[in-house]
């Protein structure tokens, strides 16, 4: 019951979209009704094209989000355990953090074209840094304690870093790891809007250019409920790896 009414609020909006389109409070071509819009996602389902173009947008995502959290751990954590890396690797990420990530969308198509890898590499290089930071601050909190003492019992810095220093930086990490995962969706649509020939941000454009405004929206809502889902269940595996703390 309790999770039913956590929900309430999309129910009441859902209802409100609907009573305000359909009573002509706000004209059709700017808020179609929901009806409407449901009517336009099951077309869009049965033509095919949100397939075909959700599984190129779901690939770029993928791809990119998986280089961005191979990378970012690897960087945090060197970051946060040697020095040198810090002092290096720091200032590029203190300088690259507060940019709009979006701004790269035109150097990546510059250097890899209209194709799946200038938005691959521009989710990469957009959800890198809060990987990164993530696993640099959990890292750093690592306890003391447990360093000195897998130390003074003879451990190796790799076996320190593998059984102490990462394990405690999984809070952190996971939760870089969270925030990356919804830049991703931003990053996705943002560059497919301006800079491809198919995915769901291409979608978005084309069907909005040609004035078809409940499909348009049936898309919309469909990356929307795509990056609910994924983050409900990112959320659960986060669940699944602390159930110990329980």
């Amino acid at each position: 019951m309790t999770r039913l009414m956590r929900y309430l609020p999309l129910l009441i909006l859902a209802l409100t979209w609907e009573f305000v389109s359909r009573t002509g409070l706000v004209s059709s071509s700017a808020l179609p009704s929901l009806t409407g819009v449901g009517e336009a996602w099951l077309g869009l389902l049965r033509d095919g094209d949100l397939w075909t173009h959700g599984a190129s947008s779901m690939w770029r995502l993928a791809a990119g989000l998986f280089c961005a959290i191979i990378i970012g751990i690897t960087l945090g954590i060197g970051m946060a355990w040697w020095k040198s890396a810090d002092l290096v690797l720091g200032p590029f990420v203190e300088i690259f953090y507060p940019l709009p990530k979006s701004a790269l969308i035109p150097v990546t198509a510059l250097w890899l074209g209209f194709g799946d890898g200038s938005k691959i590499l521009l989710i990469a290089l957009g959800c890198m840094l809060p990987v990164t930071i993530g696993a640099y601050n959990g890292a750093r909190s690592a306890d003391r304690t447990l360093v000195w003492s897998a130390r003074s019992m003879g451990a190796s810095k790799l076996r320190m870093l593998r059984d102490v220093v990462v394990p405690s930086a999984l809070p952190e990490l996971l939760s870089g790891i969270r925030t990356a995962l919804a830049i991703s969706f931003v990053l996705l649509v943002a560059s497919e809007l301006v800079v491809a020939r198919a995915g769901l941000g291409y979608l978005i454009g084309f069907l909005g250019s040609n004035g078809t405004y409940e499909p348009m929206f049936a898309v919309v809502l469909t990356v929307a409920f795509l990056g609910f889902v994924a983050d409900r269940l990112y959320q659960a595996f986060t669940r699944r790896v602390f159930a110990w703390r329980e």
